[in-house]
C-alpha cells in the first residue's frame, strides 16, 4: 500500500480523533522495523525489534468494517511478527473503544497499564489510553 492509500483509509476510519497523514506515513514506512500488511479495505501498520511487536495503527474502511476483516488482520500481523522473531505484542488503544478493545481481549490481549489524557478527542477533550500486551506463541 502507498502512503496515500494508507491515509486515505485512516482518515475514512478514525472520526474521533486526528488521522495519520500521508506523510507521517511515508516517514514510518522509511524506517526498517516497520511494516505494513493488507489492503485499502482495512491494514495494520507496526513495528517489530528485539523481540516485541508494537502495532501503532489499525484501520478498516467504514464501507467494510463488521465483516471479520480485522480480526483476521491481527491473526496476520501476529503471523507475520513472529516470523520476524517477536514473542510478544504491545499496543494502545482509547479508553472509549469498546469495539477494539473487544477484538483485542479476542485476540488474546490483557490491559497491563493506562496513559492518562493520551488521546486528544474534538473540543480538547482527553482520552484514556489502555495499553494492551498479548504472548504470540
Amino acid at each position: 500500500m502507498t502512503p496515500q492509500e494508507l491515509a486515505h483509509t485512516h482518515t475514512a476510519a478514525f472520526t474521533q480523533s486526528r488521522p495519520w497523514t500521508e506523510s507521517e506515513f511515508a516517514d514510518l514506512l522509511t524506517n526498517r522495523f516497520t511494516h505494513v500488511i493488507g489492503n485499502a479495505d482495512c491494514f495494520a501498520l507496526f513495528q517489530v525489534t528485539a523481540g516485541e511487536a508494537e502495532l501503532l495503527t489499525i484501520a478498516t474502511h467504514p464501507n467494510s468494517q463488521r465483516q471479520g476483516l480485522a480480526l483476521r488482520l491481527m491473526q496476520d500481523w501476529h503471523a507475520k511478527a513472529k516470523a520476524l522473531g517477536a514473542t510478544r505484542a504491545f499496543l494502545d488503544v482509547a479508553a472509549d473503544n469498546h469495539p477494539a478493545i473487544a477484538l483485542y481481549q479476542r485476540c488474546g490481549y490483557t490491559t497491563c497499564g493506562l496513559r492518562k489524557g493520551y488521546y486528544l478527542r474534538e473540543k480538547a477533550e482527553k482520552i484514556d489510553a489502555v495499553v494492551m500486551i498479548c504472548a504470540l506463541t
